[in-house]
């Protein structure tokens, strides 16, 4: 695409906004950001240095002529502002679609799901860095908008990297030409109604991913998926597939003997893996695929997951305190994360629940409570997702709240365990910062 003097608007700042509008400005586009907030002095600066002309989200804005809008991951499909956009004609693609499209060739490992994304992109990246040193990275929805590392690796010019490429279903409704090398979609479980419009909306969504794939690339297929199975062939996969099961032996990945076999090839021992949970080796699992088609060694394979502890906001440990451990699981956005967390667990749990409030139901959780010793709900849902879940759950206002009752109810041996199941949007910017405030807290008893 032709982007220079091109009307280019950018909806939604953030990091990933700034980062295409660095892009569109080396490519010499006309610049438009709307943004309900007021930009930082910094983010002003930069702004200017760009001659961007910045406007509110008044519904007037879109009324306005444009070559190509470029939509922040955090602006809903469904929201009258796009919908308004697609009336007009006017085509909208996201920070990733433009990265590709400026970018020379390159290698991307594209993992989606509704949960796991960060786990298995993490052990993808630190599988890459192995094998291919400063030519590996990492980016996309994990934190580095794929547009900024365009900018860093000078990716516009440079080819050849190994991009380990976490990748949301907001980021996959706009693309176009996308294409990765490798693809998977971990899982699919519901999530994101509030802004997809629909769970049929949200599952298609993810499909994205593999409909530029081409016949040598390769999508790796969770055998194990219910859902995933009825949704490919409703939007079928038309490169090689390889498919791997935690439960069969039939597939071309699978458990046996203690080890995770690849093609009929034994390649990782399991008590090389240090991660909890059944979920993990499933992203372990994805990650040595990946690995394996690339070409990494069972040697480098084998010494990278025997080193890798873990993501942070991620069943993580904590502390050990009075005999009681604590886990952040921040991550923890939806009833089936949570429902991973605690399936981590045989009992003792005090779950903390609670954040934003998406409307999930909770009756699938209430079938794995069976670890949970005391449920204590917290924020904006904590008392619907509290009342829902148990008859007499703890309810409090806020997390140092929830903690410090959980502590008076701890018994030697206990879990507490924070894993939300909703969004923090009620009191903190993101997962991120409502896990380091919970690790904060903990770390002060």
């Amino acid at each position: 695409m032709e982007y220079r003097n091109r009307k280019v608007l950018v909806i939604g700042l953030a990091r990933s906004g700034m980062a295409a509008l660095r892009v569109l400005y080396q490519l010499g586009a006309q610049l438009f950001l709307s943004e309900r907030k007021d930009p930082s002095d910094e983010e002003k600066k930069q702004l200017e240095a760009m001659n961007v002309t910045i406007y509110d989200q008044d519904m007037s804005v879109f009324e306005k002529d444009f070559d190509l809008v470029i939509k922040n991951p955090g602006v809903p499909p469904v929201s009258p502002i796009v919908s308004r956009l697609h009336e007009r004609k006017i085509p909208i693609i996201t920070e990733i679609e433009l990265a590709f499209d400026v970018s020379r060739p390159q290698h991307y490992i594209a993992i989606t799901g509704t949960n796991g994304k960060t786990t298995t992109t993490t052990i993808v990246y630190e599988l890459l860095k192995k094998a291919f040193k400063e030519k590996a990275l990492v980016g996309g929805n994990i934190g580095t908008p794929l547009c900024e590392l365009v900018l860093e690796h000078d990716l516009m010019n440079e080819e050849g990297y190994y991009i380990s490429l976490e990748i949301s279903n907001h980021q996959l409704v706009d693309i176009d030409r996308f294409r990765p090398q490798i693809a998977t979609i971990i899982n699919l479980t519901p999530d994101h109604l509030e802004t997809m419009g629909s769970l049929d909306a949200y599952y298609k969504s993810k499909t994205e991913v593999y409909r530029n794939m081409k016949e040598n690339d390769l999508f790796l297929f969770n055998a194990d998926d219910a859902v995933l199975k009825e949704y490919a062939e409703k939007y079928p996969i038309r490169c090689r597939i390889e498919d791997f099961s935690l439960e069969r032996q039939d597939t071309s990945a699978f458990i046996r003997d203690g080890c995770i076999w690849i093609k009929k090839q034994k390649v990782l021992p399991l008590s090389c893996i240090t991660l909890v949970g059944k979920h993990n080796l499933q992203n372990i699992m994805i990650a040595v695929m990946a690995a394996k088609e690339l070409g990494i060694s069972d040697e480098d394979i084998i010494e990278t997951i025997s080193t890798f502890k873990g993501v942070e906001h991620r069943i993580e440990f904590v502390r050990e305190l009075d005999g009681v451990k604590y886990y952040n699981d921040s991550k923890g956005t939806n009833t089936d994360a949570t429902i991973t967390a605690l399936d981590s667990f045989e009992t003792g749990v005090i779950l903390l629940v609670g954040g934003y409030e998406k409307g999930l139901d909770m009756s699938e959780m209430r079938k794995h409570l069976s670890c949970v010793k005391q449920i204590i709900g917290f924020g904006a849902s904590g008392p619907r997702i509290a009342h829902d879940l148990v008859e007499d759950p703890i309810v409090v206002s806020d997390l140092t709240e929830a903690v410090s009752e959980a502590r008076k109810i701890a018994k030697p041996g206990d879990i507490i365990l924070l894993s939300p199941t909703t969004s923090s949007f009620d009191q903190y910017s993101g997962y991120e910062e409502r896990g380091r405030h919970f690790k904060e807290i903990v770390s002060s008893l």
